[in-house]
């Protein structure tokens, strides 16, 4: 049997190099087929050179045309498939040849790609959180369908699928998301008006894009977790809990009906749960030192603030709520943090932006969301609500 064959959508982001430096450990268990970014096309060009895969598609066609002229400048091989945009999305995630995709881009812009993978009968590797917070439903009703697996490659959600290895959802108790509290967890509630992105930026155990660093400090990226865990494993929003664990060696843990407590624990490397999607369902030798539990030290854990970080309340009351709720969640979070990081918005402010959307959202007329259309329709009604409100909650600091 020869190797697996991959292709990673968002190959020149955080998650993307993290999964090729994988398949450099592995190159006899895996072979990159196809991949697609969004616009840097120096390192793209770099990854195309170097893995050769047979399909190609960058974000732009202004940004696939440099590509192509930097691997011709390096005298590289250009790809017989070399596409932009949605379409080239789809390409890539559907490539005949493709075991399992990838969804480490960030964004909406997999969504469509997503569903045309599931269609083909791609085992999943989920690691884009607006997938399943915008769209958990029909990806997963999708995925039911054809038979698809659908893997978790974010750490905690990917502890809990290790832990669960397979069980009925009726054996569960509940589902403990473990979070690091980012850099603020110790700070005065009055002293987060004056936080500043660079002070945001510094996460203590993690390194992220700067989307998701910010949603670390401010809790919104475990309330979207929360609201993934719900889609990926089947389990009510009641049977879910979250607690802080500066540490971050417990990356998760299942509680069962008969009180027992399965966690797992490791280094905080991503390119563990990337191996553990790819190779599922066997196990290979890691690619990083195994974690050393003597120098471990003390492992602490608490209940979060939600009076302090108001974010992750506000993802467990959208999945309390209708189906465009937790859009809407996402899309202002998304105007939020942009506000924030540009200066316009405090790091409180962020909250309050979400909070103000969700609640002129319930005030509307529910509206379905049966669709990808009907889900763009909402995305795209609390992004621009969104937009208009910052100037109200602008930040005076």
């Amino acid at each position: 049997m020869g190797p697996k064959k991959i292709a990673i959508l968002g190959s020149t982001g955080s998650i993307g190099q993290s999964a090729l430096a994988v398949v450099d450990v592995h190159p006899e268990r895996l072979q990159v087929v196809a991949l697609a970014a969004g616009g840097n096309a120096a390192r793209f060009a770099a990854q195309v050179a170097k893995y050769r895969p047979d399909t190609i598609a960058m974000g732009t066609a202004e940004a696939l045309a440099e590509v192509g002229a930097l691997l011709r400048r390096a005298d590289a091989r250009v790809p017989g498939r070399s596409l932009a945009g949605g379409d080239g999305l789809i390409a890539v995630a559907t490539h005949p040849d493709v075991d399992v995709v990838l969804f480490a881009s960030s964004g909406t812009a997999g969504l469509d790609a997503v569903l045309a993978a599931i269609e083909a009968g791609k085992t999943i590797a989920l690691a884009n959180k607006e997938i399943l917070v915008m769209a958990g439903a029909l990806v997963m009703d999708a995925a039911r369908r054809k038979g698809v697996a659908v893997l978790p490659v974010d750490s905690e959600h990917n502890a809990i699928h290790q832990c669960l290895d397979g069980r009925k959802g009726d054996e569960v108790a509940r589902l403990i998301l473990t979070a690091s509290g980012g850099p603020f967890r110790g700070t005065r509630p009055e002293d987060l008006l004056s936080v500043t992105p660079e002070d945001a930026l510094r996460h203590p155990t993690w390194n992220m894009g700067r989307k998701i660093t910010i949603d670390s400090a401010t809790l919104m990226n475990k309330g979207l977790e929360v609201i993934e865990a719900r889609w990926l494993f089947g389990i009510g929003a009641r049977r879910i809990d979250v607690l802080v664990h500066p540490q971050s060696i417990v990356h998760s843990m299942v509680e069962f009906v008969d009180g027992s407590i399965l966690a797992q624990l490791g280094v905080t490397d991503m390119r563990l749960p990337i191996q553990y999607a790819f190779s599922y369902p066997e196990r290979w030798a890691a690619p990083v030192p195994p974690l050393d539990l003597t120098r471990a030290g003390g492992l602490e854990f608490e209940k979060p603030d939600t009076a302090r970080f108001p974010c992750l309340g506000l993802a467990f009351r959208a999945l309390e709520g209708d189906a465009g709720l937790p859009i809407v969640l996402n899309a202002a979070n998304e105007v939020g943090v942009a506000a924030f990081l540009s200066g316009r918005l405090s790091f409180p402010g962020i909250a309050d932006l979400i909070r103000t959307a969700m609640d002129e959202h319930e005030r509307r007329p529910v509206a379905p969301v049966h669709t990808l259309a009907d889900v763009r329709a909402v995305d795209r009604w609390a992004h621009q609500f969104a937009a208009r409100s910052t100037g109200g909650l602008q930040s005076k600091v």
